[in-house]
């Protein structure tokens, strides 16, 4: 089974940079994104059709905002599907969605940015801690797999300049905290499991020629619960893959 997350940084766009050639080269099982920017009645109008998949979205109420999106191979059978953490300011924004499949949850998150002036850092610690209450509540009835654009970069190796940017959104103590925390709980950094010492990243900025430079951060994580870490065969990030400022990042799962 092959599960791939993917920040597109707006559906439409991605779309007009070969999304959809991406979904039907690549073939995961499972695709999650992050950060569609597209209204519910809006997807209507656009009736995506992507063949073999069945679609799921959660809007933000905000125009152009936020939002998640999972397409799932018709091979597989989705047992149940909720939207949100329960929370109306977090499921507002069309944060989070949460498939049933038989032998595990999915969950398709996009963590709060704590913006500049860590504005929205009191509000993602609220959703950190909410968010790892809802995976143990999972985890008492089937494992876990989550993924997403977590918003920050775990450990230097995660960071192209870990000192330039200690105490930045998506690199301060308390978040970094949090994934340890995440980690602690159980759950399991896919690609860090597999790739101990690989200096790879799933984010670039668009300024100063980062990506061509590989000046970027590691923030897109695929997490599982430990009881799945003997089924898991490959964890790495498409870096040549283009159409947003974040790459893909996927698993490979077997019995």
């Amino acid at each position: 089974m092959k599960i791939i997350s993917w920040n597109v940084n707006g559906i439409r766009a991605c779309l007009k940079k070969g999304f959809k050639d991406f979904l039907l080269e690549s073939k995961p099982d499972i695709l999650a994104v992050q950060e569609i920017k597209i209204a519910n009645k809006a997807i209507a109008g656009e009736a995506f059709d992507y063949p073999g998949y069945n679609e799921y979205y959660f809007s933000a109420k905000k125009p152009g905002y936020s939002g998640t999106g999972v397409m799932v191979s018709k091979k597989l059978k989705v047992i149940s599907y909720q939207e949100g953490l329960g929370i109306i300011k977090f499921d507002d924004e069309g944060r989070t969605q949460v498939l049933e499949f038989d032998g595990f949850y999915l969950v398709n998150n996009y963590f709060p940015n704590t913006q500049d002036q860590l504005l929205r850092l009191d509000f993602k610690e609220e959703y950190n801690k909410e968010f790892l209450k809802v995976m143990k509540e999972l985890e008492k009835k089937k494992p876990v797999i989550t993924c997403g654009d977590f918003n920050v970069a775990h450990a230097p190796i995660d960071i192209k300049n870990d000192k330039a940017n200690k105490g930045r959104a998506g690199y301060t103590d308390e978040e970094r905290a949090w994934m340890t925390k995440f980690i602690e709980a159980g759950f399991v950094d896919t690609f860090r499991f597999l790739n101990p010492y690989n200096v790879e990243y799933s984010w670039w900025s668009y300024r100063f020629n980062a990506r061509a430079n590989n000046a970027g951060w590691r923030i897109d994580y695929i997490l599982i619960s430990d009881k799945l870490k003997t089924k898991l065969k490959k964890a790495y990030i498409l870096c040549d893959v283009l159409g947003s400022d974040h790459a893909p990042v996927a698993v490979e799962m077997g019995d």
